[in-house]
């Protein structure tokens, strides 16, 4: 399974909404160096704390992402947007899922029986008469 980095970043104050964007669009950036998935969150209880999570295949991919020149310059250009020091780590995934196109949200209700023609018209089979 790919290696999974979490970055904690912490927005300073009345900027986290400009830096939480500008996180966002340098995450894309680590698929160039490897990287097969990227997610940004910002915390519901804490609006200057923004998570980036990115899956590499091998910790030489990350470095290559974050050593690179989009993210010397995206921290070059964003100083003073973030509080320092930067952190992050290394976690491994244990289990993962999500819900798919072929996985129904609802259940399927069955197909209602065939309705015997209301038209007078004779139907297939025997006919059975009661008394």
């Amino acid at each position: 399974m790919a290696d999974l980095v979490w970055v904690s970043w912490y927005a300073t104050v009345l900027r986290q909404d400009a830096f939480g964007a500008a996180v966002a669009e340098v995450a894309p950036m680590a698929l160039r160096y490897g990287a097969t998935q990227y997610q940004v969150h910002v915390s519901d209880d804490d609006r200057y704390k923004i998570t980036q999570m990115t899956w590499v295949p091998s910790r030489t991919a990350w470095y290559r992402y974050w050593d690179g020149p989009e993210m010397i310059e995206f921290r070059a250009r964003n100083m003073g947007r973030y509080q320092v020091p930067i952190t992050y780590g290394w976690v491994d995934e244990i289990a993962a899922g999500a819900l798919g196109p072929a996985v129904p949200t609802e259940p399927v209700a069955p197909e209602a029986p065939p309705q015997a023609p209301t038209n007078g018209a004779p139907q297939d089979g025997p006919t059975r008469h009661y008394v």
